[in-house]
């Protein structure tokens, strides 16, 4: 499986100045394809593209752009069994996660902006004070996409598909570690008929290609999801071009256990811990339970550790993949490991690899006990299957831990006290809130605050996100 070749101005091309980089599967440490990783000149190539499609895509209308979203579900859907695959290769994910979670992510978001747009319009009135006065949403520009490994499509849909029905043209840059899926999708915009120019991708890592793109000057905005240490370098590099820059981060939600939460609160919390093997920006790694319930929360998440046993990804059934990469694989030993040089309670997992898994980078589930919020393993975004548990008393503290970190992305509640619930989510410092294991509702949006980033992805703030507002007086005149 390679990814050898960009996608630029309606083709598949061979790079210009491609440098070779092994893609390793993370469930045996092999190589099992190869990317081509771009030059100066490929992303140039792909910039010109797009700017060029622009000033043609830019003045569609929004019935054009949903009728190629609509041919682009389709394919999406006729490839979804390729592209789980993909994905499974690639970063690790079991199989049967990678059909019916991973890649439904993809679909999920390209049928909610489709709902999301049915209710928006490029025009509307100021408002009745000011009847000849129309407000213009304009697409932002050309626009820089860069995506992460963890959640290939449910990134790339979540950016390309709302850049699409804003007007924007755009160069893709997915990440290098995970290319393969991205591969596939720019398959399935050939099949659907985008036009030259309005879709570019372009491989490449972030000093290279990523740096190219948000500091460009003929890139309008850059959309970015990853680290903050990668966000914080994008925003340096991009105020050069006073360029619109959408960052969306880690995080290191608190998930807070009151005293009337369900039963079934701390073993739901433990499974999303886990879930995708940890290498979730909005995972629940802290969980904040109330003194009454501290013991049982322990044993019960030591044994959804237990249960979560990880295995190759190419095997059917429940259970956790390896981590991405050697990289995160020595990043999340090493924090296991401070965690209980600081004094934390090691109650599951630890270090090593699990038994017979010794091939592929594969990391126990791990739970600490008796964690205080000052420790390493509360404060750092570990990405990977490690829980930890921390005891409170009274509703103030538990919103004091939970908003004592760098990050803002989601937290969540337990209880079954309406009222508690609704006074908590409002102390909360998140861009996103969860209750009692409930879904936010379909077109909802998604993004944090501090360190978790701007902006909003998904429905409508998604691709209003990629709009500008013109203001324009004499509508009628």
């Amino acid at each position: 499986m390679d990814a050898r070749q960009f996608y630029i101005n309606g083709a598949f091309v061979d790079p210009i100045a491609g440098t070779e980089l092994a893609i390793m599967n993370p469930s045996h440490d092999t190589a099992c394809g190869t990317v081509m990783l771009g030059g100066t000149e490929d992303g140039e190539a792909a910039i010109a593209a797009a700017k060029h499609a622009y000033a043609s895509w830019s003045q569609t209308s929004l019935a054009e752009r949903v009728a190629l979203v609509e041919a682009i579900l389709a394919q999406y859907n006729a490839h979804a069994d390729e592209m789980a695959d993909a994905i499974s290769v690639e970063m690790g994910a079991p199989i049967d996660f990678a059909k019916s979670s991973q890649v439904t992510a993809g679909s999920w978001h390209i049928e909610n902006f489709l709902m999301a747009v049915k209710d928006m319009s490029l025009t509307e009135p100021l408002g009745d004070h000011a009847p000849n006065d129309m407000l213009v949403y304009d697409p932002v520009g050309v626009v820089a996409l860069i995506t992460p490994w963890n959640w290939p499509m449910n990134q790339v849909t979540l950016k390309v598909i709302p850049a699409l029905l804003a007007g924007c043209t755009m160069v893709l840059k997915p990440s290098e570690i995970a290319p393969l899926s991205t591969q596939v999708f720019s398959k399935i915009m050939h099949a659907a008929g985008v036009p030259a120019g309005v879709y570019n991708m372009v491989h490449g890592d972030g000093a290279g290609i990523g740096t190219l793109l948000s500091g460009h000057e003929d890139i309008d905005m850059v959309s970015f999801t990853g680290s903050t240490r990668a966000g914080r370098l994008i925003s340096e590099n991009a105020a050069k071009t006073l360029k619109r820059v959408h960052l969306e981060l880690g995080g290191k939600g608190a998930n807070i256990i009151f005293d009337d939460a369900d039963e079934k609160a701390v073993k739901r919390g433990a499974i999303h811990c886990f879930n995708n093997t940890g290498q979730s920006c909005n995972a629940p790694t802290r969980m904040l339970v109330h003194k009454s319930r501290y013991d049982d929360a322990v044993a019960t998440a030591s044994s959804v550790a237990a249960m979560m046993a990880p295995n190759h990804a190419e095997k059917e059934g429940r259970h956790i993949g390896p981590v991405v990469s050697q990289m995160q694989f020595d990043k999340v030993q090493n924090l296991i490991q401070v965690g209980v040089d600081e004094g934390a309670t090691l109650v599951a997992g630890g270090t090593g690899k699990p038994d017979g898994l010794e091939d592929g980078y594969f990391v126990k589930p791990t739970v600490f006990a008796d964690v205080n919020n000052d420790m390493t393993i509360a404060r750092e975004e570990i990405f990977g299957p490690v829980l930890s548990i921390i005891p409170f008393e009274t509703e103030e503290e538990a919103i004091a831990i939970a908003n004592d970190t760098d990050y803002g992305l989601t937290n969540y509640i337990q209880s079954t006290d309406p009222e508690r619930v609704r006074r908590v989510a409002r102390q909360l410092r998140s861009g996103m809130v969860e209750v009692n294991g409930k879904s936010r509702g379909r077109m909802s949006p998604f993004g944090g605050v501090k360190a978790s980033g701007n902006g909003r992805e998904g429905g409508r703030w998604g691709i209003e996100d990629f709009m500008e507002i013109k203001a324009v007086s004499g509508w009628d005149a």
